[in-house]
């Protein structure tokens, strides 16, 4: 018979071996379930932009429109640009031109990589890629159409007589907002020096001009209105004598001291736009030009046309003023000095205000127009 302490001893001994079991069975059952149980991952989640464009990626596509804006180096519209859309999907190419007011649009276009080429008469072609989105609204950025240097170059071997023609024709074209002639203004620092024959054409197309009447006629209306020159009465016949004596001093004025006196002389009569250096040095630049001016050989002189002429004008203009309105030598001296502060004055705004505002009208046969500058 087995003692009391030794049963004891004999149950610790099986609760361990129990335990031990236990141990080694856990065990064994964590590795095997380490090596089979596969790995579990926690889904990803997407950030906004990328869910956006997944969304826009299952959303059916739908077509959008290519608008924009042509103009000259010079800010103007250009009418009648021919602009040419092909896309890089492959389907045919459109092609549109630009409207009076340089804008072109092609409608209904699939979302695609696509090419523009634009091209009108005289000037250098552009091209300009982009992408279109479905449903977009592309608007390109400005386009500036330019004159290709190889025109320009043309010129260069020209003899200076046929040179000095092509300049006076760009000049002859040249209008404030397009309206107001701007002719004796010259934008090239070394143009071509003028022949008498252009001398004379350049005066005759500035006295001739439509506007020119125009603002000699509004002119007469103001001296009417204010009871200038009133031996000359009211009426129609008091206003037809006003406005005859105003284009007299225009005409005599321009044919005297822009035409035949520069002829012999051999004096330039156009004002030769500076447009760079100090502010101060370009002022003072153009108030001096009010009394010196570029000869034929391009040196700097005293401007004897212009001096001369607007006193050989105020002197003829006594043939033909009423005799109570005729000035002495004195108030026709004291006049002109008047009449150059105004020249200077003049050519203080020719050479900071009116370049921005002088657009280079084209015959409608060119299909464009406008700003040079």
């Amino acid at each position: 018979m087995m003692s009391p302490g030794f049963e004891q001893v004999k149950l610790v001994l099986s609760l361990g071996k129990l335990f031990l079991s236990c141990l080694i069975v856990l065990f064994y059952g964590s590795a095997v379930s380490a090596q089979q149980l596969p790995f579990y991952e926690f889904p990803q989640t997407n950030s906004p932009e990328q869910n956006a464009l997944a969304a826009q990626q299952r959303a059916p596509a739908e077509p959008g429109s290519i608008s924009g804006k042509i103009v000259d180096q010079s800010g103007a519209n250009i009418v009648g640009a021919a602009v040419k859309l092909t896309h890089d999907n492959g389907t045919s190419a459109r092609e549109t031109t630009s409207d009076e007011d340089g804008l072109f649009v092609f409608s209904h276009v699939p979302p695609c990589t696509f090419h523009l080429t634009i091209s009108s008469l005289g000037l250098a072609s552009q091209e300009l890629s982009g992408t279109l989105q479905s449903g977009e609204p592309y608007v390109t950025p400005l386009i500036v159409m330019i004159i290709p240097t190889q025109i320009t170059r043309v010129h260069v071997g020209l003899p200076p007589e046929e040179l000095a023609t092509e300049q006076i024709k760009e000049q002859e074209k040249q209008r404030v907002f397009g309206v107001i002639p701007n002719f004796y203004v010259s934008y090239v620092p070394n143009a071509a020096p003028l022949a008498p024959k252009h001398k004379f054409e350049l005066a005759w197309k500035s006295a001739s001009d439509p506007i020119t009447i125009v603002g000699v006629a509004a002119l007469a209306g103001i001296d009417q209105a204010a009871d200038r020159w009133g031996a000359y009465g009211q009426g129609a016949e008091g206003y037809a004598k006003r406005f005859g004596a105003a284009y007299a001093d225009d005409f005599v004025g321009t044919m005297i001291g822009s035409a035949l006196l520069p002829a012999v002389l051999k004096q330039d009569p156009r004002y030769f736009y500076r447009g760079k250096g100090s502010v101060t040095s370009r002022a003072l630049y153009a108030i001096a030009v009010s009394v010196i001016c570029k000869s034929d050989s391009g040196h700097w002189q005293p401007n004897y046309s212009q001096i001369a002429g607007g006193l050989a004008g105020a002197g003829i203009a006594q043939l033909y003023y009423p005799p109570e309105d005729r000035q002495d030598a004195v108030t026709i001296f004291r006049n002109f000095g008047i009449a150059k502060g105004s020249n200077a004055v003049e050519n203080l705004i020719q050479e900071f205000v009116i370049p921005h505002i002088t657009w280079t009208v084209r015959l409608p046969s060119f299909s464009r127009g406008n700003p040079s500058n």
